[in-house]
């Protein structure tokens, strides 16, 4: 009887620490929330920016930060809540329940695992900015400045916030066993599939495929790759949601496969080509990043080295397919990227999440999957949904936006640059 008291007296202590913040897992929730900011402004911002014209620089900067704006507000008010719901109450499959607009149900005092609520709110609110500020490099030098801010609004309600219910929010893929780590589905491919349908309802640039657009500065396009880089850090070890070994080894994989995919593109284009090109390493690191990103908490180190040098590979054929094949102009090689790699990572994660190959062994199947082929079922099927949701949705919110806005500056305007028609400024001035 006494030993029974002992024991349970030794338990309470346990129980109330589970609703406690834990200092180190808030601290790094903390920084990675910064540096996944960091990756949008001022990472891709200038990523984005040096591939562009130099009569345009100023527009994909200027969109960058509005939707960075925009979106944290979208998210505040309604986002989150049909993604997450509220804390203590069941989550139906599609979407969240809506007991937090407004962030209605946190507090200084309110609790999410073992971080503060507002700490994952705003984590996760990082995630909902940078995501349509990647479907900018689809329609890059020709979208109004107008439809672009109702469409990025109208989009993460309607397609990211229910994508992310679905994965990580108590949604049906979530149950289903989807192993998507940090965004696979989430984010890259619901931004890409967005990107390539923008791409093609507005068609491509005036002069695609005849007159040449050269990135006009990629000193630009360089500093902010290596921003994104290091900004990935809090991306996908971040998603760990705690400062544990999971985050470390989410750290390891996503850096081995961006280093891997870097090489592997530079290398595609010295063979091919006879140089090696600054714009080709930078691309391959970015492929690499993203197609690690589902999969950076189900793989070892020897995988993501398979899963880097992949996506180099195959990410680098995927863009010259789709831009000398298929004549789409995605101008800043969304879809390619962070579509075809957001694809590969996530069905790569399927396999290398087995304990049973050896060195490229991973961390296991999700629960109530006992193999390879049931693990790639379940990846097939989230890749799958996410695709035809997304495209669907996103062709219908392009096609309202057009109607009530106009999706497309005309000829002349396009021909003297955004920068000067939707802004009255230019990027420079020597």
């Amino acid at each position: 009887m006494h030993l029974a008291l002992l024991a349970l007296a030794l338990a309470l202590p346990t129980t109330a620490l589970a609703d406690e913040v834990n200092p180190a897992d808030t601290a790094w929730i903390l920084t990675s929330t910064a540096l996944v900011l960091f990756m949008t402004i001022p990472g891709l911002s200038l990523f984005y920016a040096g591939l562009v014209r130099v009569k345009n620089v100023l527009s994909v900067l200027m969109q960058c930060f509005a939707l960075t704006c925009l979106m944290s507000l979208v998210w505040f008010v309604l986002g989150y809540t049909i993604a997450f719901g509220s804390d203590g109450v069941e989550q139906g499959p599609w979407i969240g329940d809506f007991g937090n607009i407004l962030f209605a149900a946190i507090s200084m005092d309110s609790v999410n695992g073992t971080i503060p609520a507002s700490l994952f709110a705003i984590f996760q609110m990082t995630f909902a900015i940078i995501t349509p500020a990647l479907i900018v490099g689809g329609f890059a030098e020709r979208m109004r400045f107008s439809a672009m801010l109702l469409f990025s609004t109208v989009w993460l309600l309607v397609v990211y916030a229910p994508v992310c219910h679905w994965v990580w929010g108590g949604g049906w893929l979530g149950a289903m066993g989807l192993q998507d780590f940090a965004g696979g589905t989430v984010v890259h491919i619901t931004a890409a599939i967005a990107a390539l349908v923008a791409a093609l309802v507005m068609g491509p640039r005036r002069g695609f495929g005849t007159v040449a657009m050269p990135p006009h500065n990629l000193t630009l396009t360089v500093a902010g790759a290596g921003m994104l880089w290091v900004g990935w850090f809090g991306f996908n070890a971040g998603s760990a949601v705690a400062a544990d070994g999971s985050a470390a080894m989410a750290m390891l994989v996503t850096h081995l496969s961006a280093a891997c995919g870097a090489l592997a593109w530079m290398t595609m284009e010295w063979v091919r080509h006879g140089k090696p090109s600054v714009l080709g390493i930078v691309t391959g690191m970015v492929a690499g990043l993203g197609t690690i990103t589902p999969a950076s908490g189900s793989v070892g180190p020897a995988a993501a080295v398979v899963i880097g040098f992949s996506a180099g590979v195959v990410c680098y054929f995927a863009t010259n397919y789709l831009k000398q094949k298929l004549r789409i102009d995605d101008s800043l090689d969304v879809f390619p990227v962070h579509g075809v790699g957001g694809i590969l990572g996530t069905l790569l994660a399927g396999i290398f999440c087995s304990t049973q190959l050896g060195i490229f062994s991973g961390n296991g199947f999700s629960d109530g999957i006992d193999s390879i082929v049931g693990q790639l079922t379940v990846q097939a099927t989230g890749v799958f949904a996410t695709l035809i949701y997304t495209g669907i949705a996103s062709y219908v919110i392009l096609k309202l936006v057009d109607k009530l806005v106009g999706l497309r500056v005309d000829e002349d305007e396009e021909t003297q640059g955004l920068d000067l028609i939707l802004h009255d400024e230019r990027g420079y001035d020597l």
